[in-house]
């Protein structure tokens, strides 16, 4: 990809900030402040990559070294992930917080985790073999 430049690091601040925005809003327009649990979930969501990419086993010669790790790291991603779409869902369906404060939640958390993905797209450094 291209170098990301000073436009693309306004644009993806400026979604974050309405992703945060739309969950702050959700917790503050209808007094129930459980919808912030989300934005712990995608805070933590890239943490197990991290940490299992650095225990990962960078030998060039065995391909399927680290492997397991690896795996490890994104499932417990992707377990973050679904846990910050699903539990402002369900605390919706169990009448804890209202709907429109779910939706504005759902939206402020696909914003806030596009926004963490799309950073790691634009500024991620090429590798050279």
């Amino acid at each position: 990809m291209a170098a990301a430049g000073l436009k693309t690091i306004i644009a993806l601040s400026f979604v974050l900030a309405v992703g945060f925005l739309l969950v702050i809003l959700s917790c503050a327009l209808w007094k129930a402040y459980y919808p912030l649990l989300v934005v712990a979930t995608y805070v933590l969501a890239p943490v197990p990559n991290w940490i299992c990419s650095h225990l990962a086993n960078p030998d060039d010669f065995v391909e399927s070294s680290g492997a397991a790790v690896l795996d490890l790291g994104r499932f417990c991603t992707g377990f973050l992930v679904v846990m910050g779409f699903a539990l402002p869902i369900i605390l919706a369906h169990s009448h804890i917080i209202a709907v429109p404060a779910m939706v504005m939640s759902v939206i402020g958390g696909l914003l806030i985790y596009g926004t963490i993905i799309s950073f790691g797209m634009f500024f991620q450094e090429e590798q050279e073999f």
